[in-house]
């Protein structure tokens, strides 16, 4: 009598147990690695490549570049360099609530200290200036990569000059 009581207990919570699982959605969420699928804005027009006003993709769109470039062993603005920055500047301004990072690189040559010190540099020369075109100083933070995360490989001065840069990245 015991034996069949507990079997049926043990079988009425079996069924309430299965009657109670989750069903699977009908889309699964991309894997790690994947990209998403469909439209970045969320206006359901797959594939017309609206961007979201703000966002990371409006702005590589909307400024000259992401990307300011040094010389060897510098971290001085060129006229270049302030062009690039004053788009920039009027980006952000068009989005006071966007927040950036600025993260300084440097070339293959030099010790890992040294180039960590001139990103460094790089980094906050380019943040000096927004700063001082009206951008919030709490607005932008700063990193220094040194010559851990190249643009280019190769040992020849072309690499080296493009991994020698102040790159501006929004955060979302």
């Amino acid at each position: 009598m015991a034996k069949l009581t507990t079997t049926i207990l043990l079988a009425t919570a079996l069924v309430t147990t299965a009657a109670c699982s989750k069903k699977r959605p009908e889309v699964l969420p991309p894997a790690p690695g994947e990209a998403p699928q469909g439209p970045i804005d969320g206006s359901g027009g797959a594939g017309s490549g609206a961007v979201t006003p703000g966002s990371s993709e409006d702005f590589k769109r909307s400024v000259t570049s992401d990307t300011v470039n040094f010389g060897l062993d510098m971290y001085d603005i060129d006229a270049t360099a302030r062009g690039i920055l004053d788009s920039q500047v009027v980006w952000l301004q068009r989005y006071p609530n966007v927040r950036v990072t600025l993260e300084g690189h440097a070339d293959e040559r030099g010790t890992r200290e040294y180039n960590l010190a001139l990103g460094d540099r790089r980094a906050n020369a380019a943040k000096n200036y927004l700063v001082a075109r009206g951008i919030s100083p709490s607005r932008v933070t700063t990193i220094s990569y040194g010559k851990e995360r190249p643009l280019a490989l190769g040992s020849d001065e072309e690499s080296w000059a493009q991994n020698r840069r102040a790159v501006t990245v929004v955060l979302n």
